[in-house]
């Protein structure tokens, strides 16, 4: 897991990071840096990795789109 800033937008990295430890993660990073909206959080080309971040920003009303297949933008919490 990676955190870092690009053309001023905050990204979370979750290349390495395995299933079960992604709630906590992602959860963690919007609210710590809700201020910052939009966040952009990196899946990668994992299916399975973009299905279970999906379905833990729909499970907490977060709003986000899908730039591009594995890239989300948290747009509203």
């Amino acid at each position: 897991m990676k955190t870092f800033e690009e053309k001023g937008i905050t990204h979370l990295d979750l290349h390495g990071v395995r299933h079960y430890q992604v709630d906590d993660i992602v959860i963690d990073f919007i609210y710590k840096y809700q201020n910052l909206l939009p966040l952009i959080i990196i899946c990668g080309n994992s299916s399975k990795m973009i299905e279970i971040v999906e379905n833990i920003l729909q499970d907490n009303n977060i709003k986000f789109s899908t730039i591009r297949f594995g890239l989300l933008r948290i747009e509203k919490i």
